[in-house]
């Protein structure tokens, strides 16, 4: 019997995951299907209930229901205990449900195997204080950086975030309007802004000399922010797709355990958003 996957969501139908995790399959050899499944308000539990007693082996969790999730698994993995949140779901040979987050080590492996760079010794900028930079924190802060700061509009929302991962480095909370005067070697964008065409307003000195800069944020054309680093001589310039895709393959040895290649599929996926 094939054993299915889904991803479960709302909306859902933009949704790039079926594509991706159908190729990791092909390249792999799995007997799977992967579906996106759009799941009404308030029903998200007896969704994952009734996928998983069936023959259901694991689901991907995007918005709105990762913190739902993270509250249903019985048992969480570290990281996803500090994220707060869970993007993968699956039950063990006990049959507890499992749950973990791969956003932050799809982040890091696409910062540092796909583009060449490197976290460890570097001063870093993180913009944004929700969900999706808590996510990242702690696989951020394993490469240890010499200095990682968390900046965002509301202030008091970064030191909170800086004071739940104190212990794992050197980790500091800002306003955007406090950080003139330093500098970064690594700027990672972790708010929606570019979707809507904005940037966060930090002062272009931000940027050290050969500094890189990563939207978490993607799209068919360069993000809002990706056009802003461009601008002010970003040495180099990254968007979150290939997060995207690192995400699911860390998603899919969890389940399978198997690492699937990757680099094929952000290509092909590159390919059909400009194609």
């Amino acid at each position: 019997m094939t054993d299915r996957y889904a991803v479960l969501g709302n909306p859902i139908k933009h949704s790039k995951s079926p594509d991706i995790h159908t190729a990791f399959a092909e390249s792999t050899e799995q007997d799977l299907s992967y579906e996106a499944i759009c799941v009404p308000e308030g029903s998200f539990t007896d969704y994952v209930s009734d996928f998983l007693s069936g023959d259901g082996r694991g689901l991907n969790i995007t918005i709105p229901f990762k913190q739902d999730a993270w509250q249903l698994a019985t048992v969480r993995s570290p990281r996803a205990e500090l994220a707060g949140a869970v993007n993968t779901l699956y039950r063990n040979e006990a049959g507890e449900l499992c749950g973990d987050n791969t956003d932050g080590i799809g982040m890091v492996r696409d910062i540092v195997r796909n583009h060449g760079g490197k976290i460890e010794g570097k001063r870093v900028l993180i913009l944004g204080a929700g969900g999706a930079v808590r996510g990242v924190l702690q696989p951020v802060l394993e490469e240890k950086p010499a200095r990682l700061v968390i900046a965002n509009r509301t202030e008091s929302k970064a030191h909170e975030l800086a004071e739940l991962v104190s212990d794992l480095g050197d980790v500091t909370g800002a306003g955007y309007d406090t950080l003139s005067g330093q500098c970064f070697d690594l700027i990672i964008n972790g708010t929606a802004a570019s979707l809507n065409g904005e940037v966060p307003p930090i002062p272009e000195s931000v940027l050290a000399d050969q500094a890189w800069c990563y939207d978490m944020m993607y799209s068919a054309e360069p993000t809002a922010f990706c056009h802003w680093a461009t601008e002010n001589g970003a040495e180099k310039v990254m968007d979150g797709l290939g997060m995207l895709v690192e995400q699911a393959a860390a998603s899919f040895q969890i389940w399978r355990g198997v690492e699937p290649d990757s680099q094929a599929v952000i290509s092909k996926i590159r390919n059909s958003l400009t194609g």
